[in-house]
Formats: C-alpha cells, structure tokens, sequence
C-alpha cells in the first residue's frame, strides 16, 4: 500500500488506536498495582448507558455531552454500590459486579430500543467501536500532513484522544511521586500529608476520562484489554515502577499497530476474503502478548515480589 493509499484509509484509524491503548495503559499500571485493575471494565460498562442517555437529551454526539453522561452515570454507580454494600452487607467487589453489569445492561437495552444507528452509538459500536470508519477522506498521500485544507478534515475523534492522552501524561507527571508513594505505601503517605482518598478518586477519574474519549473510537473491548494487559506485561518484564510504566507504553502500541494490520491483511495472507474487527484482533494481540511475557518475561517467576518504587 503506497502513500496515496495510506495516508487517507489507514493512518488516521492506526493513530486513534494507539493513542487510545496508550491512555489508557497508563493509568492502567497504577490501577493494577493497587489490585484495582477490574476498576477499567467497571469503567467501560458504566460509560454506556451514560453516553447513550447523553445522546438522548442532546441528539448529538458531542465530546462534552459524553463526558457529563459518563460522569453522571458514574456517580450513580457509586452510590448504588454504596447502597449494595450497607444495605446488603456484601463485600465492595460483589456491588461493584451487580452494579456494573446491570447498568451496561440497560445502556445495551437503551441501544436496542433507541434509533442510534445512524450516529455510529448501537451495540456493536458500543463493543468493536467505529475504527475502520475514522478514516482521512481528505488526505491525498504524505503530503496532506503539512497541507492546512487537508489537516483540517482530520477525524475529531484523534484530536479528542490526543488531548485526553496529553491530560493523562500530565496527571501522571505532576502526581508521580505521590502517587508512587500511595500506591507502594498508603499509610506513610498519609503521615506525609498525601490525601491518599483523593488522589485515589483522582486517578480513577482520569481512567474514566481516557475510557470515556477511547470509548467511540474504539469501543469497550479493547478499553478493557489496554486497562490490563499492557500493565500486566509490563510487570512480567520488571520490578521497577519507572521501567513497568515504560513497558506498558511499548506494549501498548505493539499491541494497536500489530492488530490493526493483522485484521486488515491476516485473513486475506490466510486465504481468505473479509477482514476482521481492528479492535478483536488489537485487543487479542494484547493477550498474546500478555501470554508470552507471563511465559518468557524475566519476573515472571517474581511477580509477587514488590515493585521498587
């Protein structure tokens, strides 16, 4: 595939992907280290009926919009898992499955009885998300990267993700060491004066927010796959919270750009005609990079050991 080919049909979806795997791989690390990983696919199924509910009052998909359903949505969580919790007195990771199974249920009811098909918001968007379709109808070939006219037709959704994905690099930057802190030892960063509650809130409000700006592109699946398995990885690699946010990063990216080409040509080096969804196989290539490193990753055999903070 040349340039003139490239350039409009594959590289603007190729870029969404890996932006959107970086994003979310990043706060992805801290959420696994604090056994929070679950936290991402709670998030993913949240934000559905949310951005559906959104999209009902406003009859747009608009950025913001998304992110006040997707907000909403997750504050209902909360207080129903609260509410599950203390009224029930089940422990926090059976409200928290009641809750977001149910409420990713209505969204996928909500999708079925609402006339959203034409706006790319129904089931199977919700799940593959609108990948192969973000493409750069106004691209010509390599050029078109410094042609003003052809810049400004590029897909809303890259520069929603690389903002989100500039956002999240700055919380984790500005937050590192209170973050490295709480998430290694949480009693002595209280004793330091870190607010271990809030940052906590913080940083799953980030998560939410790359899930919720991943999740139109991309969809649910692989919002779930790049939470955990790039982070899960990375941790097979090393013991070194520096050298396991670096890894993640590395995987993340392997995982969209071997995915999005093996869907698109591995059926056809395989005989066959049709491709297959980006997001299945980017997702699946994170698996499989997870299953390689869980059996030739140089911690594999330390993983309970602790990461050096």
């Amino acid at each position: 595939m040349n340039g003139s080919e490239f350039v409009p049909l594959s590289l603007t979806p190729l870029l969404i992907g890996v932006l959107a795997a970086v994003a979310c791989a990043l706060p992805g690390n801290f959420l696994v280290l604090r056994r929070q990983a679950l936290i991402g696919d709670a998030i993913s199924h949240v934000v559905l009926p949310g951005i559906v509910v959104a999209f009902l009052l406003t009859g747009a998909i608009a950025a913001w919009p998304m992110m006040l359903g997707a907000a909403g949505a997750a504050v209902v969580a909360v207080v129903l898992i609260e509410a599950i919790r203390r009224l029930g007195r089940i422990e926090p990771g059976a409200a928290m499955g009641v809750v977001f199974t149910t409420m990713f249920a209505a969204g996928v009811l909500l999708l079925e009885q609402t006339d959203t098909s034409t706006v790319h918001l129904d089931v199977e968007h919700a799940l593959y998300g609108n990948l192969e379709s973000l493409i750069w109808l106004d691209a010509t070939g390599w050029a078109s990267l410094l042609d003003p006219v052809a810049l400004a037709g590029l897909p809303v959704e890259l520069s929603r993700i690389l903002v989100t994905l500039v956002g999240v690099v700055g919380f984790i930057w500005l937050f590192w060491r209170p973050l490295k802190l709480s998430t290694f030892d949480e009693g002595f960063a209280r004793t330091l004066g870190i607010r271990t509650n809030l940052l906590g809130l913080a940083l799953v409000i980030v998560a939410a927010v790359a899930a919720v700006a991943a999740f139109d592109a991309v969809g649910s699946i692989i919002v779930i796959a790049m939470f955990i398995c790039p982070p899960a990885a990375a941790r097979m690699m090393t013991n070194t919270l520096e050298g396991q946010v670096g890894w993640s990063v590395v995987f993340a990216i392997l995982s969209a750009v071997l995915g999005y080409v093996l869907a698109g040509y591995g059926p056809l080096w395989l005989g066959a005609r049709d491709a297959v969804s980006a997001a299945g196989m980017i997702a699946t290539m994170s698996g499989l990079i997870l299953a390689l490193t869980a059996r030739f990753g140089p911690c594999r055999s330390r993983t309970g050991a602790p990461v050096q903070a």
